[in-house]
């Protein structure tokens, strides 16, 4: 079997990073046709470990998640979107497997490390947020799930993983399935830029496009990217390194031919900034456009959002009990037997 587990945590409406980073990707592997089972998790338990306080706001975000997944072109009827919370057996699994994990291990994780600078929770860290790469195996393990597209910065977190996977099943026999990592062949996608060429695209940093955002927003962001600062001049020659508007293309643009003539161009001078800003706009709008067509069509159908998270979520729980149930037979604490 080869099932896989993928998802984000609903922490608002998703943008160009994730499309290139994660959905694009997931949007092919379930055409594909080479998988027995796609699971897709929103993760609203995870973001509750640093929201806690405005669950109102992860319940909308989980809607705007939703709307997102549809309208790049994630199919219930391929893939099995669900609301994490909604799976009594994921919480139950993470109670046992933080049996096996130590505080300091959580420690050493190098994302939870750096969230946690990110967050500036070094003096106060929640114990939620601390634990949630032990609730993130659970949430891989419950659906046998072997194959899990992430980005770079999760492989730690997939690490944990499969060495509670491990630990489990020397403890109480072959109880789960150790998951390997997939990672995008394309470089860029891994890590997409902010359009201030700063840092990774964030929500927290202001930097990003959304996939919701419209033409005219859209004609603004790319109008403010940073390219070269050097390049003052038509006529000077530029840089394509460290380039905002060349690294969006690399990860967008198919004609591959027509980027390699570009950055020749613009490497040798006589191409503007505007030029080739105007030709990633034409870009991303290719992209966009239908996207926002079909979010329109299920934002104006709410109801139907609903129903398709609710039939997924079934089909998961029944997943997630399944294994719960053969984990709790390996620990021999299924005391009363199946009834």
């Amino acid at each position: 079997m080869k099932i896989i587990l993928t998802g984000d945590r609903p922490t608002g409406k998703l943008h160009l990073g994730h499309y290139v980073g994660s959905l694009r990707e997931r949007v092919r592997l379930q055409n594909s046709g080479e998988y027995d089972k796609i699971f897709i998790m929103i993760a609203d338990a995870q973001a509750l470990t640093d929201h806690a306080g405005t669950p109102a706001a992860v319940r909308e975000n989980i809607f705007q998640v939703a709307l997102d997944y549809l309208s790049v072109g994630l199919d219930p009827a391929k893939s099995t979107i669900f609301i994490q919370s909604q799976i009594p057996a994921l919480f139950e699994l993470t109670a046992y497997y933080m049996n096996i994990v130590t505080v300091s291990r959580l420690e050493r994780n190098p994302t939870v490390k750096a969230e946690i600078a990110q967050k500036n929770f070094e003096t106060s860290i929640p114990a939620g947020f601390l634990c949630y790469p032990v609730s993130q195996a659970a949430d891989i393990t419950a659906f046998d799930a072997n194959i899990v597209p992430v980005g770079e910065d999760q492989a730690p977190m997939l690490e944990q993983t499969r060495e509670i996977v491990r630990k489990m099943n020397e403890l109480y026999g072959e109880v789960l399935v150790e998951p390997s990592i997939y990672l995008s062949s394309n470089e860029t996608c891994r890590r997409l830029p902010g359009i201030d060429g700063k840092a990774k695209m964030s929500k927290t940093l202001g930097n990003c496009i959304y996939l919701s955002d419209d033409k005219d927003t859209v004609a603004a962001k790319v109008k403010e990217m940073y390219t070269d600062p050097l390049h003052i001049k038509v006529s000077d020659p530029g840089h394509v390194e460290g380039n905002v508007v060349f690294t969006y293309l690399d990860a967008f643009c198919e004609d591959k031919k027509t980027v390699a003539e570009l950055k020749e161009h613009y490497q040798r001078g006589g191409l503007g900034d505007v030029k080739v800003k105007k030709f990633l706009l034409e870009v991303l709008e290719e992209i966009l456009a239908p996207i926002r067509q079909r979010r329109a069509e299920y934002e104006a159908k709410p109801e139907e959002v609903m129903k398709i998270l609710e039939r997924g979520t079934q089909d998961a729980n029944a997943k997630a009990s399944e294994v719960l149930r053969r984990v709790k037979h390996g620990m021999h604490i299924d005391y009363f037997g199946s009834r």
